[in-house]
């Protein structure tokens, strides 16, 4: 394979935090010829920077925050603004795997544990979903045909799917050096939806099992946390629940884990970790718990091949910090009425039941 990319990968290599800049001006709103002109550049300037040939990336740190604040003194959306950091680590992802040699510079995937958002802009610029960050806004009317989305071109889906898979399989064999990197490959290589692919994140997860087998605490917890979810995600959930009741119930160490794992992910611990270190080292002083509240009662509506891990992490949660429902009752009415639904189904495990029976009992008494 030869390590040099094409200019269309390298062009690509901005394009999702392109694409939120231009969803930023256009929520202000003003046109491309306007923003220019506001900000004192010429036209091609914005242009390139919305369509990724000028990465906001390649941007001096000065001149980006006084994009950034400029917009945001012309009116764009603070949300939009917001999400511009995560756009950027996703068009870093994206441009060190289709154009990086892997001989010559080292993944960023080894190097930092990346969060949600920045999970759904990568899939944003694979697949096309919408991160949930930005549903529910109103479509902009516009003049020819415009790209819903900062979609890859299908040669660079391929190649960067393909590519992230080697780098999985190498991270493997490099014990525990590789754990973050394969770890994090791993997930990623999901949002590959052909058939071949399905059956490769399968088989890899299959084989990653034996870390499943460990009680409590170990230095591989994160990556058989992920690799539970990994088969959850491809429909075998009874990974997902033996991993809880292993390596998770009556740990201190390793709920204490999970809580900063799921902190972390959401964007309640906002501190960026370089390793999975964080998850046994953090207090729950560090990340917001009412944040992190409001995180899982989206997931409990919008996961439901997680639910196992979202009520148990409830539980925990409710149980460390038994005043959340008084410091935000509207959220604990939602989680009241979710969890009663939850409750009629006949498909969540037992111990799931009694946790989230547990959880209803404490939303019911607190509302009473």
């Amino acid at each position: 394979m030869t390590n040099k990319a094409p200019a269309r990968h390298r062009a690509a290599t901005g394009i999702v935090a392109g694409f939120v800049l231009r969803l930023a001006r256009e929520s202000i709103p003003r046109t491309q010829t306007d923003l220019a002109e506001a900000l004192r550049v010429d036209l091609a300037t914005v242009q390139g920077r919305e369509s990724g040939r000028r990465p906001l990336a390649h941007m001096k740190a000065g001149a980006f925050l006084d994009l950034r604040r400029r917009l945001l003194a012309l009116g764009s959306d603070p949300t939009l603004l917001g999400l511009l950091d995560a756009a950027m680590d996703a068009d870093r992802i994206l441009g060190a795997t289709l154009v990086a040699s892997a001989d010559t510079q080292r993944h960023p995937l080894a190097d930092w544990v990346h969060t949600r958002d920045t999970a759904h802009m990568i899939a944003w610029a694979l697949n096309g979903t919408l991160p949930p960050a930005l549903s529910g806004r109103p479509a902009k009317a516009r003049r020819g045909p415009v790209a819903p989305a900062p979609l890859l071109r299908a040669p660079d889906r391929s190649l960067f799917f393909s590519r992230l898979r080697d780098s999985a399989e190498s991270a493997a064999l490099a014990g525990g050096d590789g754990l973050l990197l394969h770890r994090q490959a791993l997930y990623l290589s999901s949002y590959d939806r052909t058939s071949e692919a399905t059956s490769w994140t399968a088989n890899a997860v299959h084989t990653r099992r034996d870390l499943l087998g460990a009680r409590g605490w170990t230095p591989h917890w994160a990556a058989a946390r992920s690799t539970a979810t990994a088969l959850a995600r491809l429909g075998d959930r009874q990974p997902l629940l033996d991993f809880i009741d292993r390596a998770v119930i009556d740990d201190d160490t390793a709920e204490t884990a999970n809580l900063n794992y799921w902190a972390y992910w959401f964007g309640a611990l906002r501190q960026p970790q370089a390793n999975d270190a964080f998850m046994r080292r953090c207090g729950p002083s560090e990340w917001e718990p009412v944040a992190l509240l409001r995180s899982l009662v989206d997931g409990l509506h919008r996961a439901p091949g997680y639910v196992d891990l979202y009520a148990h992490s409830l539980w925990a949660l409710l149980s460390a910090h038994p005043w959340l429902p008084l410091a935000s009752p509207d959220l604990a009415n939602r989680l009241s009425e979710r969890t009663g639904q939850l409750l009629d189904d006949r498909l969540i495990s037992p111990r799931s039941r009694q946790e989230l029976a547990a959880v209803y009992y404490v939303l019911r008494g607190n509302h009473t």
